[in-house]
């Protein structure tokens, strides 16, 4: 039976006021700042629109939040984004039921004929051949309707061989949704970290929810203090990370692809992907797949070598 989320807790509300053109690449930063999938808020009269995000108020530390957001935002403003006034209000909220507020903007999505992820409190039945993954985000973010995560999705599915068990690593996993996904269509080992324990708490249980936990090995690490050398290395490695720290551990991410796999990356605004690019050639690697949507641009790269 499907663990319902939690009903009632005491929540902080953490807003940005924005311009609508910016509005997918400021919710991207405040969904990897806070961990927690953003609303966003749009007033006719004024034409204001603001991204806001809840998070369990003994979870939120508000100062160093307040500072991480403004740099990050001042990162998107020197790519030459308009973000408008970027205005950053941290403030306590009356506790309410947040599993009304997630019906409202989870709605199933189907990867494909092969995939259909969907919310725990959703009926939409499987199409014949379509594996199912259940959902129950909780404070987490990642239900794959973000652009990001959509084309992480579709490539997940698409780099699967059926009667092959590749191998999945999730760097950065959120609500699980990748390694999750993996498992559902088939993947053999399949394995996925992230530095926010709510998170890994929070995908353990997706794991459960759907019937996984012995098929997936879900942790907390810190991408950055990864060992250079990999002790393991998977087919297929997802990273929907924010780009300076693709950039940044672009050695350490590539290390744990074996020979002949794929190196899926996201979380990229357009502006931000020729760096990005620019540090994997250097690893060795060249763009093999790639798309753009809206704001965002995510690939799938190869090694220039590989055999």
């Amino acid at each position: 039976m499907a663990r319902p989320l939690k009903s009632v807790v005491p929540l902080r509300c953490v807003a940005v006021s924005t311009s609508p053109s910016a509005e997918e690449a400021v919710s991207a930063v405040v969904e990897a700042v806070t961990g927690v999938v953003p609303g966003v808020h749009v007033d006719l009269a004024s034409g204001t629109t603001t991204v806001a995000a809840y998070r369990e108020v003994a979870d939120v530390d508000v100062a160093p939040l307040r500072s991480r957001l403004r740099d990050a935002l001042e990162e998107l403003r020197g790519h030459g984004l308009d973000i408008g006034p970027a205005t950053v209000v941290l403030r306590k909220v009356p506790a309410r039921d947040w599993a009304e507020s997630w019906k409202r903007h989870f709605k199933p999505m189907e990867v494909g004929a092969r995939l259909l992820v969907k919310p725990t409190w959703s009926r939409r039945r499987a199409r014949s051949g379509q594996a199912v993954l259940l959902l129950d985000p909780g404070l987490s973010f990642g239900t794959g309707q973000h652009a990001t995560t959509r084309f992480c999705l579709a490539e997940v599915v698409r780099l699967h061989e059926p009667g092959r068990p590749k191998s999945l690593m999730d760097a950065g996993m959120g609500s699980g949704i990748l390694a999750l996904a993996a498992a559902a269509v088939g993947y053999g080992h399949v394995e996925g970290f992230d530095f926010d324990p709510d998170c890994v708490r929070i995908a353990r249980e997706n794991a459960v929810l759907n019937g996984l936990e012995s098929r997936v090995t879900l942790g907390e690490a810190d991408v950055t203090r990864l060992p250079r050398r990999a002790a393991r290395v998977f087919d297929v490695v997802c990273a929907n990370l924010m780009h300076d720290l693709l950039v940044a551990e672009a050695s350490r991410i590539a290390a744990r692809v074996a020979k002949g796999g794929r190196l899926v990356l996201a979380g990229i605004l357009v502006q931000q992907f020729p760096a990005v690019e620019a540090a994997y050639r250097a690893q060795g690697w060249a763009v093999e797949r790639d798309a753009t949507e809206g704001e965002w641009r995510s690939a799938t790269l190869a090694r220039a070598t590989a055999a």
